[in-house]
């Protein structure tokens, strides 16, 4: 994590007394379902308040359908989904075939349980090709992408590619497909 981030995350949970130091998980523990969190009642987990989590004063059966910027910005730029989309690029590269499209079409199918219309595929398509420019250009920004996570990486993987996909598959988690079910 970031400089930052740890200084932001030792600050939240300090806030309200909270009793003990915030320990980021490793390992297996690492990638439990966010059932599995710290929850103050004066202070819920950030994340879980930008997506509408109730407010565990009372029960709710479903969902509000909102959606707002910050909702975006979480999806694409929190270092849980950054890792979710590196690891994703890593597999449809693996299972996706050799065509640009059909590793596309793998991880939007994965994502959102149908495969994307002509217009959907262009757009991804040339989202990825701009990518994969910017990436070869600058090996560092790859890298640094790349390196988002704990999850191990593939050693036989072209770095390019990775990030590539990655800001493919991290733009389809942002569709309101992937993040509502309707």
């Amino acid at each position: 994590m970031s400089t930052f981030l740890n200084q932001f995350v030792d600050g939240l949970w300090a806030f309200n007394a909270f009793s003990g130091k915030y320990e980021h998980d490793h390992g297996d523990n690492l990638y439990r379902r966010s059932l599995y969190t710290f929850w103050k009642r004066t202070n819920p987990p950030p994340s879980m308040n930008i997506f509408d989590a109730p407010s565990r004063a009372y029960c709710v059966v479903k969902r509000e359908k909102t959606a707002t910027p910050l909702q975006a910005l979480v999806l694409m730029n929190d270092p849980q989904f950054l890792e979710a989309a590196r690891v994703l690029g890593e597999r449809i590269i693996k299972e996706g075939g050799s065509s640009v499209e059909n590793k596309i079409a793998l991880g939007y199918r994965l994502l959102t349980g149908r495969y994307p219309g002509t217009q959907e595929m262009d757009l991804l398509t040339e989202q990825y090709q701009s990518a994969w420019t910017l990436f070869g250009g600058n090996r560092k920004k790859a890298s640094d992408l790349i390196a988002m996570g704990e999850f191990p990486l593939s050693e036989r993987i072209d770095k390019t590619e990775l990030a590539a996909y990655i800001q493919v598959m991290s733009t389809i988690m942002n569709f309101d497909a992937t993040t509502m079910k309707r």
